[in-house]
């Protein structure tokens, strides 16, 4: 009760006081009432740190996936924990030491830095739009300056080399499928035998937040994704499960295991789902596909994460540079 009053009260002097001055008087009003916050019941005292459950339960009515509240969760609770402060009292400074303290204690990268910085800045916009808080502390927080590296790709002979590899219809199947339509690994294994459509050459998968798509595979694919289907024993309706019974529905982890194994014995370097679906963003950017179309067939909500995806060619670059500035 304490906190929601101190709120109140910075609430109704933001417009006649300095950001320093707000904070000197929260820090005030904190120190005299600490008598007040200690004689409040157990049950008062859970009430007011329970703010990250309702800030999941409100991502949740949003539509965020299962798989994304439990990270919001994850990385907002370890914060909570490590500077050990209700949430209205945490400060700018708190969170530039957290976030100093999480990148020194380990091999962390600066995207995941970053990825830490954006869950908090969201919860904090939160708290502050629902007016539990003033001001989000995380706003003179800028993003972490990440270096652009050039992802690698499969080229034409190392696909290949992997088909030629397969000794079973269904790997064979699913390097195709993965090949030629760019989805995720994990709507890959979500799909059922009633999700593809071979007449049109398409199937819809169901990507993050649960949102349909179309995607499109080659004739290729068809003819080898048909050859598995005749081969199976199984009345599973999943469209790729285990090859040994009782051919349970494939998981993504059978999926990167299988792939691995098959990298380290071909020698290909980083063999891996998510390197399909980079590769088939780079060709089609590069052969002139409209980076637009290219999102809606990848599923991307922003057209920045497709070009993070697309490496131009560098052949191209160097082919147009004879042609328009030499």
């Amino acid at each position: 009760m304490v906190y929601e009053v101190i709120a109140e009260i910075k609430k109704d002097l933001v417009g006649d006081l300095t950001d320093l001055q707000l904070k000197r008087l929260d820090e005030v009003l904190t120190k005299h009432l600490s008598g007040v916050v200690q004689s409040t019941t157990p049950d008062q005292m859970q009430c007011k740190v329970e703010l990250l459950p309702l800030f999941i339960a409100a991502k949740r009515v949003e539509g965020c996936s299962e798989k994304s509240l439990r990270y919001y969760e994850s990385t907002i609770r370890n914060m909570l924990e490590e500077i050990c402060k209700p949430e209205r009292q945490i400060t700018t400074e708190d969170l530039r030491l957290y976030l100093d303290t999480y990148q020194r204690r380990g091999t962390v990268s600066k995207v995941t830095l970053d990825n830490v910085r954006r869950i908090l800045s969201t919860f904090f916009s939160w708290l502050e739009d629902e007016d539990y808080i003033v001001k989000s502390p995380v706003r003179r927080i800028h993003k972490v300056k990440t270096g652009k590296t050039v992802k690698e790709t499969y080229s034409d002979e190392s696909l290949e080399i992997m088909r030629d590899y397969c000794d079973n219809p269904r790997d064979l199947a699913i390097i195709d499928l993965l090949a030629s339509t760019g989805m995720r690994v994990g709507e890959l294994v979500k799909l059922n035998r009633a999700d593809v459509d071979f007449d049109n050459r398409e199937c819809i998968v169901f990507g993050k937040g649960n949102k349909e798509r179309k995607v499109y595979f080659d004739a290729r694919t068809k003819i080898h994704l048909q050859k598995y289907l005749a081969s199976r024993e199984d009345d599973n309706d999943a469209l790729f499960v285990s090859l040994l019974k009782p051919y349970d529905r494939l998981q993504i982890s059978g999926v990167e295991i299988r792939l691995r194994k098959m990298g380290r014995e071909l020698n290909i370097h980083k063999v891996h789902p998510h390197k399909f679906r980079r590769t088939l963003a780079t060709v089609a950017i590069d052969k002139g596909m409209p980076v637009e179309q290219v999102q809606v067939l990848l599923g991307h909500q922003s057209i920045d994460t497709t070009m993070q995806y697309a490496m131009v060619n560098q052949s191209n670059v160097k082919n147009s540079c004879k042609r328009y500035l030499a």
